[in-house]
């Protein structure tokens, strides 16, 4: 069989997990409630009650730890998850947990964003979103993280992921202008990261203590100012911080990385069938 070189095509990136259509229905579902999960405050009536849903974040928790088990089952059952693909998620969650205590989010200084921008880019947006929320998973039990904000922190976690697999020319597009371009998903979706997860939180302000809160019933444009203006003023700092060394880490580390990536999955041979040949007695 011919190689890439030898017929002068580009090689195909090969994914850890491809999606079929059960994974596909399950990544939209899951993704569904978490724009809902975030979203609803900015549409809530004027008779809600957004203090009432302060407690809701073990259930959601709960319930999106089954919706990931589904993803998960939904990608093994239309053939795209393997044991290989289970053995380089379990290296690449562990990697990303141990970084992200470096810095401890200190002024944005959180390198596990370029690890994941990367990994999503060569193994693909399936794998891409199971490897975002699990490592947030276990990072938030290595650095004793754990709290309401956790299953918010993995969606969102999943979803920055996930986009970096979606971005074009994953089998055409290499060297600095791939590089480039994740460098600039880096930045925008560093952004993009904390702006969602300040939805997690800015709900539950005190409306009499802040001229930036949520204030239930307000029309939606004066509350998306005031949610501008608390993410300009809390928040900008760190996301400034992280953008800003993932757009380092990737253009400096990031081409060596993404070349070990692809060796590694080329090595992994995660679209080759498994074949058992038996001998002769």
């Amino acid at each position: 069989m011919k190689t890439a070189p030898e017929t002068g095509r580009p090689d195909r990136q090969a994914r850890a997990v491809r999606l079929g259509p059960r994974s596909v229905v399950a990544l939209l579902l899951v993704s569904a409630i978490g724009v809902a999960a975030f979203g609803w405050p900015l549409l809530a009536g004027p008779s809600s009650q957004v203090s009432a849903h302060a407690q809701d974040a073990p259930w959601l928790f709960a319930g999106l730890l089954v919706l990931l088990v589904g993803v998960v089952a939904a990608a093994v059952s239309d053939g795209g998850v393997g044991p290989k693909a289970v053995a380089m998620l379990g290296v690449l969650a562990a990697t990303g947990a141990a970084l992200r205590p470096i810095g401890a989010g200190t002024a944005g200084i959180e390198p596990m964003f370029f690890l994941m921008v990367l990994s999503g880019r060569v193994l693909g947006p399936g794998f891409g979103f199971v490897l975002g929320s699990v490592t947030m998973f276990a990072s938030a039990l290595l650095t004793g993280g754990v709290g309401p904000w956790m299953p918010f922190q993995m969606l969102s976690m999943g979803w920055f992921t996930m986009g970096a697999g979606l971005l074009p020319g994953p089998d055409r597009l290499r060297g600095r202008a791939e590089v480039l371009m994740l460098a600039a998903y880096g930045f925008l979706a560093a952004f993009a990261y904390g702006t969602v997860m300040n939805l997690a939180g800015w709900p539950f302000l005190d409306s009499l203590s802040s001229s930036v809160a949520f204030q239930a019933g307000a029309p939606l444009d004066e509350n998306l100012v005031r949610f501008l203006a608390y993410c300009l003023a809390t928040s900008l700092g760190w996301d400034l911080g992280r953008a800003a060394l993932t757009v380092v880490l990737t253009v400096t580390v990031g081409p060596a990385l993404l070349r070990a990536l692809r060796r590694a999955t080329r090595r992994a041979a995660f679209e080759a069938p498994v074949t058992f040949e038996g001998t002769e007695p």
